[in-house]
């Protein structure tokens, strides 16, 4: 079964036919964030537009992501909710919080592995040795 969206996105309309378990997907995460569903979905569609393929960087940009790295005070943060994880001291909005961090670093990691593989390919770094 599939649902329909129609979203006004400034000056256009647009309408989606979503599966169902995306739609879920969407509503479940407005319920916790306290949002329309409608909403999470633009947010979704604007950061995958916001993020090009690795492949269709420039060799500066995927140089970059080779060396991305979370920011001092999320590596911080993830360590400090992580050693309380395993303490078993982690309250509710703490775990929320780490849930949260982990998915960015594991996207950031997808994304680095991405960008080595092109760099690799396009002769900006060496083949890496195994």
């Amino acid at each position: 079964m599939q649902l329909s969206l129609t979203l006004n996105l400034m000056t256009a309309q647009v309408t989606l036919e979503l599966p169902e378990a995306l739609a879920q997907q969407a509503k479940a995460v407005a319920s916790h964030n306290q949002q329309r569903w409608e909403d999470v979905l633009l947010e979704w569609l604007t950061r995958a537009a916001a993020e090009l393929p690795v492949e269709l960087l420039s060799d500066e940009q995927v140089l970059n992501l080779c060396d991305l790295q979370l920011e001092p005070p999320q590596q911080d943060r993830l360590s400090e909710l992580l050693s309380a994880q395993r303490e078993s001291k982690l309250v509710p909005p703490e775990q929320i919080e780490l849930a949260e961090l982990m998915q960015r670093y594991r996207h950031g990691m997808v994304r680095k592995a991405a960008a080595l593989k092109v760099a690799v390919e396009r002769s900006l770094k060496p083949t890496l040795n195994r």
